[in-house]
This record gives C-alpha cells, structure tokens and sequence, in this order.
C-alpha cells in the first residue's frame, strides 16, 4: 500500500484542544456541541466552521489551529477561535473547560454526534467506544520526509512518560477517585490501535502494516489509528496523542513547546547522522503505567538494569537539552513555563486540593469550577 508523505520544509506547529461543554449550574457535561456549531459555522463553507470541530461526543468541541511557525502564533490562533467559542456558549448558560476526564459525569449519558463515522465506530467497537468520555490535546510538528517521521516517532515514545504526567488532568470518573493521575490514558488503550506505538521499523513498514490493518478491516482508514505518538501522512508531521486534557493556555503552550523541541532537536541528529534511539517495548509500557499512575511523582526505568531516575529530575534533564533549541525556534519562554508545572504540580494534584477543601465530602462541582476558571484566567489554580 503507497502512502504519500506530504512533508514540511520544517518543524511547522499544529494544535488540536478538545474542550468539555458544561452547564454552569449544574456542572455537568451538555451534549450541545451540535446547536453550538450550527451557529458558528454559519457563512462558512457547508456551514461548518474551520477551527470549530464535532468530536465523537455532543459534549465536545474541538478546536484547532491553522498551520503555525511558532507556539505565540499557535496560541493567538487558539485563543481567537476560543474568544468566538465563547460568544456562543456564554448566553446559553454553558462554560467550557479542558481536562483529561470529567469529574462526575457518566460517559451513558452522552449523546454520539450526528456523523456516520462516529456511528460506525460505536457499532464496531461497542461499550469500548461508549466509554470514551475522554479529552486531549494533541500537537502536530511537520517533518521533511517520511522516514524521518518514521525514525523520530521511535525515538519520541521514550518521552511519553514525561509529557503524560505534565499533563495528567484525569484522577476522577464517574464520581470517584481512582487513584491514577490519568485515567484517560487507560480508557483509550482500551481501543485496539490506541496506546503504545507499533515497532514500525521505516516507511515502507509503516505502509505495509497500514494495508495490513486495511486489508483485514482492523481499520477503514490510517486515521483510525490512534497511537500515542503517529506520523500523519496527510499533514506531513508527526503527532503525539498521549496528552490529557490541559487546563489553562499557557500549559497548552508549554506542552507545545515541548514538543516542537523534541522533534526538531531529534531532526537534527538525524541529519547529523546519528541513529536515533528505539525502546523496548515493556520499557516503555511499564514507564507509561507510572506516569499515569503516579504522574509527577513517578519514578521511570531508564535502561535495562533497572536503573531508575524521578520523572521530576527526568524532565528537568530534557528542558535543559532543549534549551538551545527553544531559543533558535523563539519558544524559550514557553518552554520555561514546564518547570512550572513540575515545581507546582500538574492538574491532578490541583484538582484533588479543591475537591479535598469542597464544604461538602465528596462533592466534584468545585473541580468542575476550578477548570473553568482555570481556562478562563489562564491561571493554574486559579482562586473562586
């Protein structure tokens, strides 16, 4: 099967924010996604707005950024289209917030939007898709060639303990804790090409094991191929997936940054000839399994003697080899705003200080509220 790479001249920037819509008094999630869109796509091409997106949920809308140079020129796409969001969702009574899981809400109580695709899905996959009342934020950084996307994607899945527990927002479902800083994480995997990525050795592998899964009806198409880390043909990057939902803008950013940085410094040691790392696979499980367990206070296996380093100390090690990077892409800034999540703790922790200081034992309508401040103020923990 021939798979055309659309590569990028360079380390080019994508972001794609799944947002919860809730109702303000209640708190819980609005399956309105629908209304919402019609309105906001009006005197648009089909009437659908271009950075404004269903998602598998009527409780959803995604939004999405252009193809962008830099992590300032990606926010300010975001925060455009979420400043028009708003115009729409504020009269009706509705707030919106963006993190890995709901806090209470019951994924039976969602409607499925009103598109065959997703309808599809659900028939195929069952009560494994009908629990996916989960959200994300995925970053896209353009690569020049096919199998660099291949060779960098490899090499990435050694840092998805680091970006999962940056941004672990999950410790809730349904009602209760459960003792995961992410339990996303473990919802998606639930889903047969979710998780961890294949060992895809170049692209002519990669293009084999496609027409494969094809060919088997494992998949319709390679957008159903929902790995953590994937080269996506069509945009000519490579994506990761592995994050939670992220509270506030300037840790989306962060993220961003990041990630963009990882990408472009493994481009360069490509190009400079170095082979570029590959993971065991019960490394990289194990890793993962910490990250969303225990987040930030995760202890990762570095190698296969069992060496083992805090995730704290792992990712300070990363921002330090990333610094140069980040000044040549003009994200220093951005970049810098990590050490605050790992000095200050991600969202899992903040989200479980405000339901522990709830008048009410038990009660998750002040995490709800914390979320939405947050995405309002862009201020991690933000006070009532």
């Amino acid at each position: 099967m021939q798979i055309d790479f659309n590569s990028s001249p360079g380390p080019s920037l994508g972001i794609e924010v799944e947002l919860e819509v809730v109702d303000r008094g209640t708190r819980e999630l609005a399956s309105v996604a629908t209304e919402v869109l019609s309105v906001l796509g009006e005197g648009d091409p089909d009437g659908e707005h271009p950075k404004a997106k269903h998602e598998l949920f009527e409780c959803t809308i995604e939004i999405i950024t252009g193809v962008c140079h830099s992590v300032a020129e990606a926010r300010a796409d975001l925060e455009a289209t979420l400043a028009e969001l708003r115009t729409e969702t504020d009269p009706r009574g509705l707030e919106l917030l963006c993190s890995g899981s709901h806090p209470f809400s019951h994924p039976q109580d969602q409607v499925v939007s009103p598109n065959p695709r997703y309808a599809r899905l659900v028939h195929e996959m069952q009560w494994m898709a009908k629990r996916l009342q989960i959200f994300g934020v995925h970053v896209h950084v353009g690569v020049r060639s096919p199998e660099k996307a291949v060779a960098i994607s490899g090499a990435l899945a050694g840092y998805i303990p680091h970006l999962l527990a940056l941004t672990a927002s999950s410790p809730y479902w349904e009602g209760e804790d459960t003792g995961l800083a992410s339990c996303r994480s473990k919802v998606f995997e639930g889903m047969p090409t979710a998780g961890l990525p294949a060992p895809i050795e170049n692209w002519e592998d990669f293009e084999r094991f496609m027409g494969t899964l094809i060919e088997s009806a494992a998949i319709s198409s390679i957008r159903e191929v929902w790995w953590d880390i994937r080269p996506h043909p069509d945009f000519g990057t490579v994506e990761l997936r592995m994050c939670d939902g992220i509270p506030t803008m300037s840790e989306i950013c962060a993220i961003a940054a990041t990630a963009q940085c990882l990408v472009a410094w493994l481009d360069s040691l490509y190009d400079r000839g170095y082979t570029l790392p590959r993971h065991h696979d019960w490394l990289l499980r194990q890793n993962k399994w910490r990250a969303g367990r225990h987040g930030l206070e995760s202890e990762l296996i570095m190698d296969v003697s069992g060496r083992t380093q805090p995730l704290r100390a792992a990712v300070e090690d990363v921002l330090s080899e990333l610094a140069p990077i980040a000044e040549r892409l003009g994200c220093e800034r951005e970049l810098a705003r990590v050490d605050g999540i790992v000095r200050g703790g991600a969202s899992y922790s903040r989200q479980r200080r405000a339901a522990a200081a709830a008048e009410t034992p038990g009660d998750l309508r002040p995490v709800v509220d914390l979320l939405v401040r947050e995405l309002r103020t862009d201020v991690p923990g933000a006070a009532a």
